[in-house]
């Protein structure tokens, strides 16, 4: 029996999840809500780096590390890499395909927040869909300037930010509603990917609204990589009792 340990993190991890036993395990960083539904094992919580994750793996006799990790979760993808080689086993990776630039989008790429705030100084109403990273300057916003900040839960605000809790998939209306009560004049985003939150790029389109996006980041080589979930659980389906 290959024994799996899958690392979530993006929508198709839980999906991936719904379709293993008992034996194996979906591991979560503990941030969203935790399915209680699955038939496999759930774990919460993180492994203390790459040397707590092999031990973890060594412990429970894992046969195959799967990361279904954020696409900008690097730090845990290369911890996850390097514990599958100082344990000795296979590394595989869903790896989510960027969004790719439509005609009619105005993009513009940024690497760090010291770039994206000299990015943002033309415009009067931002939107945020970073997640939680613009809570930590929320003293910092000029006074010319009103954010508004989307992230999974709701976190206070001030007099000059609202923040959104919300979670995806999100409705083109909705967005379009939210672009037009807000007047949003730019959007920030991670390029996640997910076909869940990509309505908010199409009614960016659709305004002529530009899109700060963040660059994403160097990922480790692993022993194979996915870019969906059918194609990674037909492999899955291949080994050995999994």
């Amino acid at each position: 029996m290959t024994r799996i340990l899958l690392l979530g993190g993006v929508t198709e991890a839980l999906a991936i999840a719904r379709t293993l036993g008992p034996q194996h395990i979906y591991s979560l960083a503990g941030i969203g809500r935790v399915p209680s539904d699955l038939a496999c094992q759930v774990r919460v919580g993180g492994y203390g780096g790459a040397e707590g994750l092999a031990a973890f793996i060594r412990e429970q006799r894992i046969g195959l590390l799967l990361d279904a990790t954020h696409p900008y979760a690097a730090r845990i993808s290369a911890n996850a890499a390097q514990a599958a080689q100082i344990s000795g086993v296979p590394c595989w990776a869903l790896r989510r395909p960027a969004w790719q630039p439509q005609p009619g989008d105005d993009w513009r790429e940024i690497a760090d927040w010291a770039q994206l705030v000299q990015a943002l100084q033309p415009f009067k109403r931002p939107l945020f869909t970073l997640g939680r990273e613009p809570l930590q300057h929320l003293d910092e916003i000029p006074a010319e300037q009103f954010w508004t900040l989307r992230a999974l839960d709701s976190y206070p605000g001030n007099p000059r930010c609202e923040v959104i809790g919300a979670r995806g998939p999100f409705l083109i209306e909705d967005e379009r509603a939210l672009f037009e009560r807000r007047q949003i004049d730019v959007l920030i985003s991670k390029n996640s990917g997910s076909s869940a939150t990509e309505p908010k790029l199409e009614v960016a389109r659709e305004r002529g609204v530009p899109v700060l996006i963040l660059k994403r980041p160097e990922l480790p080589e692993v022993d194979r990589s996915f870019v969906g979930v059918a194609e990674l659980l037909a492999a899955l389906g291949q080994l050995p009792n999994a």
